[in-house]
């Protein structure tokens, strides 16, 4: 008998703990630095609220899909487990050879972010040691080497237990949601903040001008695969709930919300500081090109407006909350989906080890681990074109969940969760067409160097499946 049957993953986690995996990994670097370069640029804050408050529902209608399945099969692997149960093993592993890029690319991609920090926020103290130019960004040795003790440290902290991961992520949310709630509460005090700067309410200018008010919302609606993606992590660790799956539905729709709130929050609150010389938030967005420091920064220039130092503070400490808590989450899905595949023998056995006293994926963690190492040598802008194309394994992930649940709940006869199931679908489907078409209004297609990693990614995925294919037939 084999380690991965002998033991099981432990069920440690409690519906707060889940909770906070799921924001932690829908809320990172991004939130804090899309109201400048993407937001306001694209809707404005009254049409990105709107833009929000729908991505929001979609993604709830998303939600009540995955709660159906996880209460069918409440097992680590999520998408995987659901695609295989319902459609079979081919589909279970396109779904999952997308999606396990998705969840694996965004632990370094946090990692990195750690040297925006320092950046932006400390006056470069980790650009130090010899440097390098990567697609346009300087590497330095620093910056590496931050990102690597992160990395390590915290694949470290998850092999011992999920229990001590969950605290550690439920603080760090905690710490998150802090900060932002204390940017914002100065927001509505400070009579350096004004809600006329809102006006205009929408953005009329640029990319989004000709399709008015309605292109606007709709090109932010097109990014919610990018700003959702994390509570689709939660079935990932459903071998691990010490709750009743039923209470998934209340957790992932309160983590979306808490989610969506988040982004409009940070939105709404740069919009409503604008620096001198500026007559609206339009001629100061319009002019961030032309910008440097935290000028160039609006999110960060309205926090130390709004409280000075104390605000820069404040909002670092949510910036490095989110950054780690993005870490922590995404080492636990991709190494429960990775676990899930291996006991299914899509991935050999060794992936599918648990640690023989701490119950955790141990390999899968250090295999994490090992290709979040090597990107941080590679810079932002190589891993960016990755991310990018990862997108689109979110979206395949909801399709996939939600054309399951259409299954199943044809067969046990309910209407409900059949309307629910067709509309993930759906939109999953468009979410996918919004990635791959180019469309000039909402401007969220992949670019030419992510097309080019997702053909590369393709050709990986048919030769490792033919491959294996070949080995699975061999052992039977």
């Amino acid at each position: 008998m084999t380690q991965s049957t002998e033991l099981k993953l432990e069920k440690k986690l409690s519906p707060v703990n889940v909770w906070a995996l799921a924001l932690g990994c829908i809320i990172g670097w991004g939130a804090f630095v899309m109201p400048g370069n993407t937001f306001l640029g694209k809707a404005g804050p009254l049409g990105t609220a709107i833009a929000m408050g729908i991505a929001t529902l979609v993604m709830i209608v998303i939600a009540f899909n995955y709660h159906f399945m996880i209460n069918k099969f409440p097992v680590a692997g999520g998408e995987f487990a659901y695609a295989q149960q319902a459609f079979g093993s081919t589909h279970a592993f396109v779904c999952s050879w997308f999606l396990g890029l998705s969840y694996l690319c965004i632990v370094p991609l946090n990692g990195t972010a750690l040297a925006l920090i320092g950046r932006n926020l400390l006056h470069n103290v980790f650009q130090v040691g010899f440097h390098y130019s990567v697609a346009g960004y300087d590497v330095y040795f620093g910056e590496i080497l931050l990102a690597l003790v992160a990395l390590v440290a915290i694949a470290g902290m998850s092999i011992r237990g999920v229990r001590f991961a969950g605290l550690f992520q439920t603080g760090l949310v905690f710490a998150l949601v802090g900060g932002v709630l204390v940017v914002a509460a100065a927001a509505l005090v400070s009579d350096k903040a004004s809600l006329s700067n809102l006006s205009p309410g929408f953005y009329r200018h640029g990319a989004t001008a000709s399709a008015g008010a309605l292109g606007g919302i709709l090109a932010v609606v097109a990014v919610a695969p990018w700003a959702f993606v994390g509570f689709d992590t939660i079935p990932q660790a459903a071998e691990e709930f010490r709750f009743s799956p039923a209470k998934t539905k209340a957790i992932m729709a309160i983590s979306i919300v808490f989610g969506g709130a988040v982004y409009v929050i940070l939105n709404t609150v740069t919009a409503m500081v604008v620096p001198e010389g500026y007559a609206s938030w339009v001629e100061y967005i319009d002019d961030l090109p032309n910008l440097d420091g935290l000028l160039a920064l609006p999110t960060f220039h309205a926090a130390r407006t709004l409280l000075g130092p104390a605000g820069l503070v404040f909002l670092g400490i949510s910036v490095l909350a989110a950054i780690l808590s993005g870490i922590v989450g995404f080492y636990m899905a991709t190494s429960r989906l990775l676990y899930s595949m291996a006991k299914e023998k899509v991935l050999p056995a060794w992936f599918g080890e648990l640690h023989p006293r701490y119950k955790t994926p141990k390999n899968a963690i250090l295999f994490v681990m090992a290709i979040a190492v090597v990107a941080p040598f590679f810079g932002r802008t190589a891993l960016g074109w990755i991310v990018d194309m990862s997108s689109l394994g979110a979206a395949i992930g909801y399709g996939y969940t939600s054309l399951a649940a259409v299954k199943y709940a044809l067969a046990e006869k309910k209407p409900g969760l059949v309307l629910t199931g067709i509309l993930g679908t759906i939109m999953g489907l468009v979410f996918c067409i919004l990635l791959l078409v180019p469309i000039k209004t909402f401007g969220c297609s992949l670019g030419k160097e992510s097309m080019v990693c997702l053909a590369a990614w393709i050709v990986m995925g048919v030769v490792f499946y033919r491959r294996r294919s070949r080995v699975r037939q061999s052992l039977k």
